[in-house]
């Protein structure tokens, strides 16, 4: 058993493996023929090999063995959310993220029976609060309720602050200060089209808005948890590094500043590539994202229930959505492993090959003035739909498949009586401060067409 298993080999050197692939190839270029490049101008060889490293990579800091199963529940009547959720945690949540519209919520009535040093619970709170924090304190265990408020992301998504700038700043100042979190939600610039470096450029710009903010008014705590949520796509190895990659950014970011902090990463799959039609390949789509968002690394997964682009809150999309994590937890064994793309070569080159390029973006933006300066003067939102339209234009000619909406399509299947949701991008003309971010599925046109012929 001393003996190494592959002893009795040669060993092959990159050099030597592409010699043989181009003695394959007959005569076809090499580069042209086995390597392309991506949105982000990253080149996808045929192989990766130990020959491209100068030293071995570190070893990671992730804990997959401590993703927790979320579920999230809109709060429209406290009593039935909180029987909602102990519900879920009864079949295999570990987590609730209750998405509060008001300030009149009773906290107390939603947390009613359930235990807060078993179950993580996050409030993603829709308004500013100013009042709703200090009403915690009187909850036993209230350091373990994490909130989720980011005015930044409201602002993007909206186009306009809570109040306005100083108001909304204050009032983020007083919440950091009380509860030592900061939110940045940023799975919105993968939802409306952004390329994998932009979402991590955004993401870091995104956070370091608030830094600067709490620097400069002296009020930045010692320590701090950030708390990231981030859409997860279907660009399986990509997506894998792209979670790696923020946490290494956010811990060269909060270096800067010398501040001791803890990053944790919630994941939900992405809107951008589901469909209403042949709507169970949604199920196989999100399956992928969620395994992604394990080995990545995210501390909390949240699934995307098949039909929620087309029907209301149902029991059946939400237990499909849990049990596919559960299905991952204890019966594929994701949870067994502390860091388990530690070591691939292919997932640490693209590791280092996005973080490179997120931190050049990362510094181009600081460089004219931040995050929210190229905000308010519209750079983010020209840049992703100038990303969104690539991609578009991939998925209308067929280059980019969604199985049943551009390809393998069924002629037969029906969705209109379907419909309990509007499916589609709204819109509603008001005034705002800024232009939005408007998240957009790609399947959207074809299936507006469909759905006038059936």
């Amino acid at each position: 058993m001393n003996n190494k298993l592959f002893d009795g080999f040669d060993s092959v050197s990159s050099k030597q493996w592409k010699q043989k692939i181009q003695y394959e190839l007959k005569g076809a270029d090499y580069n042209n023929t086995l390597i392309h490049k991506t949105d982000e101008n990253i080149a996808i060889k045929p192989f990766y090999h130990s020959d491209d490293f100068k030293t071995h990579p570190s070893i990671s800091n992730t804990r997959a063995t401590q993703w927790k199963i979320c579920q999230s529940i809109f709060v429209a009547d406290v009593k039935k959310s909180n029987k909602k959720a102990i519900n879920a945690i009864e079949r295999g949540a570990e987590s609730i993220t209750f998405i509060i519209p008001s300030d009149d919520v009773s906290v107390s009535g939603l947390l009613h029976n359930i235990n807060l040093n078993k179950t993580l619970v996050y409030l993603e709170l829709l308004f500013l609060p100013s009042k709703f924090i200090k009403n915690l304190d009187a909850i036993p265990n209230a350091k373990t309720i994490y909130i989720l408020n980011d005015i930044i992301g409201n602002l993007a998504k909206s186009g306009n602050w809570h109040k306005n700038i100083q108001n909304d700043f204050k009032t983020f100042q007083s919440t950091v200060k009380h509860t030592s979190q900061i939110y940045v939600d940023a799975g919105l610039y993968q939802n409306a089209g952004a390329n994998m470096v932009q979402q991590l450029a955004y993401a870091l710009a995104h956070a370091n808005e608030y830094l600067n903010y709490l620097e400069n008014e002296k009020a930045i705590p010692t320590t701090i948890k950030l708390i990231f949520n981030i859409s997860v796509g279907s660009n399986y190895f990509f997506e894998i590094a792209k979670l790696r990659v923020l946490r290494k950014l956010w811990s060269s970011l909060s270096s800067e500043y010398s501040i001791e902090t803890h990053c944790d990463i919630i994941a939900t799959p992405t809107k951008r590539n589901k469909t209403i039609y042949a709507y169970n390949t949604n199920m196989l789509r999100t399956t992928t994202e969620c395994m992604s968002a394990v080995l990545g690394g995210a501390n909390v997964i949240c699934n995307l229930p098949y039909d929620s682009i087309y029907h209301k809150s149902n029991k059946f999309g939400e237990r499909i959505a849990r049990n596919q994590l559960s299905i991952l937890k204890n019966e594929s064994y994701f949870d067994k492993v502390d860091n388990p793309s530690d070591g691939s070569y292919y997932i640490e080159t693209l590791t280092d090959e996005l973080c490179e390029k997120a931190l050049n973006l990362f510094k181009d933006i600081e460089a004219q003035g931040g995050f929210l300066k190229q905000l308010k003067s519209g750079i983010i939102q020209r840049k992703i739909k100038e990303n969104a339209n690539k991609e578009q234009q991939r998925f209308d000619a067929e280059k980019d498949i969604l199985v049943g909406t551009n390809k393998y399509i069924n002629p037969n299947d029906c969705i209109k009586n379907e419909l309990e949701l509007y499916p589609f991008i709204k819109t509603n003309q008001r005034k705002t401060l800024i232009e939005p971010i408007i998240e957009r599925r790609l399947a959207e046109s074809i299936e507006q067409n469909r759905l006038k012929s059936e």
